[in-house]
């Protein structure tokens, strides 16, 4: 090859390279293909998740609860379990209540366009190419679980939300959105544990004691006062029984380890470790590293101990993995280990559950033999150790700037 021809070559990589670090192009190109997911799935009849959660929020209109011996419907279609929070019927009510021609795809196009905007509007410390860089590594499994009509970018984009809203000292929207998490699907509530790293404190504290109480009587609107706790009680009932419905993608179902049986005290052993470390490491909390450390362990946790995580709700915890990344790499701080995990993590997590994109004896092997929980388990106590037993010296001087 002539230096014409490798000059050449080079101008069309860096083409290529510069049209996927544009956030318009970006967003462009992800909308298009959102769109043509849903359609083929809405077209097929196959948009089930969506049907649960309209069918949950019309019962809940009707003053029925959607769970136990009420769901699913008799006379309606054959629907999995739902399991969601009273204040999500009510905030779902304009998506269920469209056309039903309509409600899957601005459902699924709101849920991309708000998982974009999470990350673009990240703290200014996050260049354009890393944003760029963390949309395009967490695409995939986006898409997959976009293709399904899930909740889980909800959840993930809140986290993202909260955690900018913070940073910037909003602290009423951030302990909105936080709340507004817990009480539809209960991972996002952990996210108020990082309010100590935080000024003022007390303040936020009182915002999550008044926008709590608010949110609690909420879904009052389409029942009745009274009728609340028995519509609290039931979903935590829900919650409870739907761990016991197959097998799950969390470490309770890791062999050898056997934890299923202990999983409440290991969920309460290792979350009240995490606040020790968060409380022990007090003179950290104005590190910018140490709280994007914490958030992303966090992210890892209420994903990988959670009761029912299955492989698309790694989205969470892997958007949450790309702050700590880009820190460390910032810094200078990363291993080898580190860059190794990268691109396992992509191949494993991301890019395998993708049938179309992963041979299915590979896929059968990788899950047989559950590498993927326990590359995951290995990346989760890498930020664990970073954050809260030994942080790197190249980040003990990352910005301690006044918030």
């Amino acid at each position: 090859m002539t230096s014409q021809q490798r000059g050449r070559s080079g101008g069309i990589f860096r083409r290529i390279g510069a049209f996927f670090l544009c956030p318009r192009n970006l967003y462009i190109l992800g909308f298009l293909v959102v769109l043509a997911l849903t359609f083929a799935e809405v077209s097929r009849g196959r948009h089930r998740n969506f049907m649960i959660f309209a069918e949950a929020t019309r019962l809940f209109w009707q003053q029925i609860p959607p769970y136990g011996a009420n769901w699913p419907p008799p006379a309606g279609p054959e629907l999995d379990y739902f399991l969601y929070g009273p204040l999500f019927n009510v905030l779902f009510a304009p998506f269920a209540f469209l056309p039903g021609w309509l409600g899957p795809y601005v459902w699924n196009l709101f849920n991309f366009t708000m998982w974009f905007a999470a990350i673009f509007t990240l703290p200014d410390r996050f260049t354009r190419e890393e944003k760029c860089k963390t949309f395009l590594y967490t695409f995939l499994i986006l898409a997959c679980t976009l293709l399904s009509f899930q909740y889980n970018p909800v959840v993930g984009y809140l986290f993202l939300f909260a955690y900018s809203l913070l940073e910037r000292d909003k602290g009423f929207w951030a302990v909105l959105l936080i709340l507004i998490s817990g009480f539809t699907k209960i991972y996002g509530i952990f996210q108020l544990g990082l309010l100590v790293c935080y000024p003022r404190f007390w303040r936020n504290v009182a915002y999550v004691v008044g926008i709590g109480a608010v949110l609690l009587v909420v879904p009052a609107i389409g029942t009745s006062f009274e009728g609340l706790p028995g519509w609290y009680g039931e979903w935590a009932g829900a919650l409870t029984s739907h761990k016991d419905t197959r097998t799950w993608m969390t470490i309770f179902y890791l062999r050898p380890l056997g934890l299923l049986r202990v999983q409440t005290w290991v969920q309460a052993g290792v979350l009240a470790a995490l606040g020790a470390g968060l409380l022990l490491n007090r003179k950290n909390w104005r590190n910018e590293f140490f709280r994007i450390g914490c958030l992303a362990a966090l992210m890892g946790y209420v994903i990988f101990f959670s009761n029912s995580s299955e492989r698309h709700t790694y989205c969470i915890a892997l958007v949450g993995y790309m702050l700590w990344y880009w820190t460390m790499r910032r810094a200078g701080a990363l291993t080898k280990f580190d860059r190794t995990m990268f691109w396992a993590v992509f191949a494993v997590l991301v890019v395998m559950p993708v049938d179309v994109l992963c041979p299915p004896v590979v896929m059968d092997f990788f899950y047989g033999w559950q590498l993927n929980l326990w590359l995951f388990f290995g990346l989760w106590l890498r930020i664990v150790w970073t954050t809260l037993v030994r942080m790197p010296q190249q980040l003990r001087t990352v910005s301690q700037a006044a918030l």
